[in-house]
């Protein structure tokens, strides 16, 4: 079950009063795992809405304190996560529902964190891996900046997708997040500062930053092994690992690089980036995705620049997800999450 008064002390330590939709998406959850013998009112909820809203926070929040056996994921992680078990699965019938089947094995409460359908496998893919969840009464918490019927936008697919769009609408618990608060912007800054320009400054920086995050000077550069493809590394330690944003994101890579960078190391530095490149769709997109995952594993990141970084996105802003992004640069630039970071990295 899920205590919402041990949800709400969470959320006051961290100084938030939880505002309408937060109560609102608290009191779904805590109906949603009612104690052992009682019947929940929803198979799943789903939580959506701009960025910075307190969407995770409510959600890891109960998370936390849920009494039960229960799994919380990534999307990015998920997907590739299914995909790797898929390709080593024997030949079957049906290989997607036993991998989904063992996936799920013992799990009540699964929550999906930034929750997104752009591509038509992938819809395929989590519409039959969610009948599947239903069908086994796992309970499904999900939160997306998207509302339900913005999945899988792409006009020549989304007709596709609209089955399991109907089916959460139907069983899920809905809660738009559109209160007027951005938590992640406005805290107090980091003692470090995170976003440096213009590169000439890095310059003299940059080196410095990295004796005091990895605890020895850098070393000489050399390539590091990512998802089974090299990367070349200005340095690479223990805990940080410095790079150029042209190897990191100019260059053709994809999530699940960016997935293995997060399990090898606390720390990256990118460096050199100049902001016009950010107008080439793909780089920019391989640029979200790395934010997205060092934010969600709780990576400590410092980017050098040309100009300034926030602003320079600020200029993209008809991009996809881009408010999502700039959103969580500024909390991993702010003291709190700093905070965070050293706790989890010790």
């Amino acid at each position: 079950m899920i205590d919402a008064a041990r949800v709400t002390q969470a959320l006051a330590e961290r100084h938030i009063h939880p505002d309408l939709r937060q109560r609102e998406a608290l009191a779904a959850l805590t109906r949603l795992m009612p104690p052992r013998h009682g019947q929940p009112a929803f198979d799943g909820v789903y939580c959506y809405g701009l960025p910075g809203r307190g969407k995770s926070l409510v959600v890891d929040a109960a998370f936390a304190v849920a009494v039960c056996e229960k799994r919380r994921v990534h999307f990015h992680e998920f997907l590739r996560d299914i995909h790797r078990q898929l390709v080593r699965e024997p030949k079957c019938d049906d290989r997607l529902a036993a991998v989904a089947h063992r996936w799920l094995d013992g799990v009540e409460l699964l929550c999906f964190d930034e929750f997104h359908v752009h591509d038509i496998a992938d819809a395929f893919l989590i519409g039959r891996f969610l009948d599947i969840a239903l069908a086994r009464g796992v309970r499904l918490v999900l939160t997306s900046n998207y509302a339900p019927q913005q999945l899988l936008p792409d006009p020549e697919f989304h007709e596709r997708f609209e089955p399991t769009i109907a089916v959460i609408l139907q069983r899920f618990a809905i809660v738009h997040f559109d209160g007027a608060t951005d938590y992640r912007m406005g805290g107090e800054a980091a003692t470090i500062t995170r976003w440096i320009s213009p590169l000439e400054a890095a310059r003299h920086i940059l080196p410095t930053r990295y004796q005091v995050l990895e605890g020895m000077p850098p070393n000489a550069p050399t390539n590091v092994s990512l998802a089974g493809r090299t990367l070349p590394a200005k340095s690479a330690g223990n805990r940080v690992l410095w790079a150029s944003f042209d190897d990191l994101c100019v260059a053709h890579r994809s999530h699940l690089d960016y997935l293995s960078l997060a399990e090898q190391w606390q720390t990256l530095i990118v460096d050199d980036l100049q902001v016009d490149q950010l107008r080439r769709p793909d780089t920019l997109q391989r640029f979200l995705w790395l934010i997205d995952i060092c934010y969600d594993r709780h990576r400590t990141l410092l980017i050098a620049s040309d100009a300034p970084l926030i602003p320079a996105l600020d200029a993209l802003s008809d991009w996809r997800d881009l408010s999502r992004t700039i959103s969580r640069l500024a909390e991993m630039g702010s003291l709190d999450y700093e905070r965070r970071t050293l706790v989890r990295g010790r």
